[in-house]
């Protein structure tokens, strides 16, 4: 590997810097500031359209996808460096940018699997950043990190799919600008293949027998800047059997193709996460005095520093890697460290973050701070697109398969 930035990647780490110190930082606090005055908490706030507008106005919009058609046409290595930044601000950077989840994941969904009618009618809002959308898999009754679990039946009714189940922590879905789900669910239960049992559909949001229950929490927080995450039922919802993606019964390798990606992009943006702590402990470190002299000169404190600082960049090291192998060999070639990645990502930026927390004291669990925030988005994605023990099982036999 090359660890050296290319020409165009440190063009765009230069525009987005930029654009993360002049715009996204400073909006934070307006952001909260706005949300707190909308009529519905779910709403958009002005500020949060202003940054997509910066955005798209400098060329940093719809960076995720490789495919140039529709993105910007960066390979996975290129893309790293970039969402790394945008994960210090979580909750705001990657939509201005339009490569938040779950409109990322969705978008590539359509860009490889939709047909040129899906893509007219949804990809091209999506592109624009005019709607949003969900993707609708995880169920509350079955243990759904197995997708071949997943109980939603979608049945083929003449020209129709009629779709009848419950869906829950489906992000994005109390946001008014979701027009669209993507909703997985078994047409074949009897297929003696359990990964052939499953197709995907597109729900239109509005469609009659589509019900937003609830909105779902995740540490107390409603998650507003990704439009929420809620529970939604479908009472016998219609739609035309043309809003199939792809073929009926490849709805397990839709989701496969779709969960690669995302989850390294989501490791991507940890790290940045982890950098934010970790500036945020030095700050509070050199600026604050404890029995008799400053933090920064206390022994545990030191070690939380270093720690993070060793462990950041052997993340770091492994995503390139990874990034890399995705672009070389394809998602399958990189399947182990894809893995590795999501295992260790989360859980190591979890500890950094809590370590940030300790330090700060009282400060570090409250809202002048962005730790908290931080730390349950952090932990949520122990559980997000495969629980750690779903990928320690596969990757500890594919270690094992070696042997026997």
């Amino acid at each position: 590997m090359d660890f050296a930035f290319d020409a165009r990647t440190e063009e765009l780490r230069t525009k987005l810097l930029a654009f993360m110190d002049g715009y996204v930082h400073p909006a934070e606090v307006t952001d909260h500031e706005q949300r707190a005055l909308l009529a519905s908490p779910w709403d958009t706030p002005q500020v949060v359209e202003d940054l997509k507008a910066e955005a798209r106005r400098r060329g940093l919009w719809n960076l995720f996808l490789p495919d140039a058609e529709y993105g910007a046409g960066l390979t996975n290595l290129q893309y790293a460096p970039l969402a790394e930044i945008t994960g210090r601000s979580p909750h705001l950077a990657p939509t201005a940018l339009n490569c938040a989840a779950p409109d990322t994941g969705n978008m590539e969904v359509l860009a490889q699997f939709g047909s040129d009618e899906q893509k007219k009618r949804w990809l091209e809002p999506l592109l624009a950043g005019e709607i949003r959308s969900a993707f609708a898999m995880t169920e509350p009754e079955v243990a759904s990190s197995d997708a071949t679990n997943i109980e939603t039946r979608i049945e083929r009714e003449g020209d129709e799919y009629v779709i009848t189940g419950r869906k829950w922590y489906i992000s994005g879905a109390m946001n008014p600008d979701c027009k669209i789900f993507i909703v997985m669910g078994k047409t074949d239960p009897a297929n003696a293949d359990v990964r052939r049992q499953q197709s995907m559909v597109l729900v239109p949001r509005d469609t009659p027998g589509v019900e937003i229950r609830r909105a779902m929490q995740v540490y107390g927080y409603e998650d507003h800047s990704h439009g929420g995450h809620a529970e939604v039922v479908f009472h016998g919802a219609r739609v035309p059997a043309s809003n199939l993606v792809g073929e009926e019964s490849g709805g397990f390798a839709i989701a496969q193709a779709r969960l690669g990606p995302g989850r390294i992009h989501h490791c991507m943006r940890l790290i940045g996460m982890a950098e934010r702590a970790i500036e945020l402990m030095c700050r509070r470190a050199v600026s604050r005095t404890a029995f008799g002299k400053p933090i920064a000169q206390q022994g545990v404190v030191q070690e939380w520093i270093a720690d993070a600082r060793v462990a950041v960049e052997q993340l770091r090291l492994l995503v390139l890697k990874t990034a890399w192998l995705m672009d070389t060999v394809g998602n399958r070639g990189a399947h182990t460290e894809i893995q590795a990645i999501k295992i260790a990502t989360p859980r190591t930026v979890v500890g950094i973050i809590d370590d940030a927390v300790q330090l700060h004291g009282a400060g570090g669990v409250s809202q002048d701070f962005p730790l908290a925030e931080l730390w349950a988005a952090a932990r949520t994605l122990r559980l997000a697109d495969g629980p750690d023990e779903v990928h320690q099982r596969s990757l500890a036999r594919r270690e094992l398969k070696k042997y026997l």
